[in-house]
């Protein structure tokens, strides 16, 4: 069986395309749909269990993206579990199939991810983020020490993988990250001698809107938890994410200059340096006090919670 963990909260019509493209895949095995609500107020819950989902619910302040999708994965039956969210919608109907078959074929697998498409109306940084950091070419990641622990080995992302449950159940999220738990995690499977591959073939749409604000602020909450995560390699790992950040900048500018879009340049330009701020802020977070995080972050819950 594959069980497909959906964290909801205020879901709406995100929610319904999410749940019906998942319904309508074609694959050899039983699927569960498994969701937990935090203190939905549109009916997400109703809704779900309409569709067919088992539906959890626990209250808001009980969300974590770590926690909620253990508790989330501990309610499963399957022994395959895929994580995806409200907002992701399957690009067709063997998404599932070939996210899955990876670690039927393959026992090294530890998981797999699959890439992320935007949506219709998304912008073009939005755009060219999720290309460069996805993209068409499947590719496999290990690393058997920490220094080779990089954004480049743990990227791995829970809006759409699959990941044993046996593995699951020795490496479970960590609770007290705040976001990142799913590359905090990879960086964990791979120490242990497991690898993970990227199969660009199994597709979401998924892209958000930000603004300048909220892109800081979620930057930010990134820079919180790279050390545990994509700098969890230390000084290396820092190596990777200088020289990656300088190879986006450029290829970006080179991107919207060469595909007509030019007037998006000044825009890109104050969204990209939002963002490194924002990440660089949050990598340096320990010497912040507590009043300035809650006023940079995303999530202010995390910090009130310690």
């Amino acid at each position: 069986m594959i069980s497909v963990i959906v964290p909801v909260r205020d879901g709406g019509s995100d929610l319904r395309r999410c749940l019906e493209a998942i319904g309508g895949q074609q694959v050899g095995e039983e699927v569960e749909i498994v969701v937990v609500d935090s203190g939905s107020g549109d009916g997400s819950p109703e809704l779900a269990a309409r569709i067919g989902a088992s539906v959890h619910a626990i209250p808001a302040e009980e969300f974590g993206h770590g926690a909620t999708r253990n508790l989330g994965a501990g309610l499963a039956h399957g022994e395959t579990l895929v994580f995806t969210t409200q907002d992701a919608v399957a690009a067709d109907e063997h998404w599932l199939d070939r996210l899955t078959a990876p670690l039927r074929s393959d026992p090294a697998l530890a998981g797999v991810y699959g890439r992320q498409l935007p949506h219709a109306d998304a912008s073009p940084p939005e755009r060219y983020f999720l290309d460069f950091l996805y993209g068409h070419l499947p590719r496999r990641q290990r690393a058997g020490r920490r220094a080779e622990l990089s954004l480049r080995t743990t990227l791995f992302s829970n809006v759409n993988a699959a990941v044993r449950r046996s593995v699951w159940e020795d490496f479970r999220f960590a609770h007290d990250i705040i976001m990142s738990e799913d590359q905090e995690w990879a960086a964990r499977v791979l120490l242990a001698g497991w690898e993970l591959a990227y199969e660009p073939a199994a597709a979401v749409s998924h892209s958000h809107a930000y603004t300048l604000v909220s892109a800081f602020r979620r930057f930010f909450d990134s820079g919180v938890s790279a050390e545990q995560a994509y700098l969890a390699g230390g000084r290396p790992a820092g190596g990777v994410l200088a020289r990656t950040a300088l190879d986006y900048g450029f290829g970006e500018l080179r991107w919207l200059w060469c595909t007509g879009q030019r007037r998006w340049i000044p825009y890109a330009a104050a969204y990209e340096l939002a963002k490194l701020a924002g990440l660089q802020l949050g990598a340096r977070h320990r010497r912040l006090p507590r009043w300035i995080k809650l006023r940079l972050t995303g999530l202010p819950g995390h910090w009130r919670a310690l």
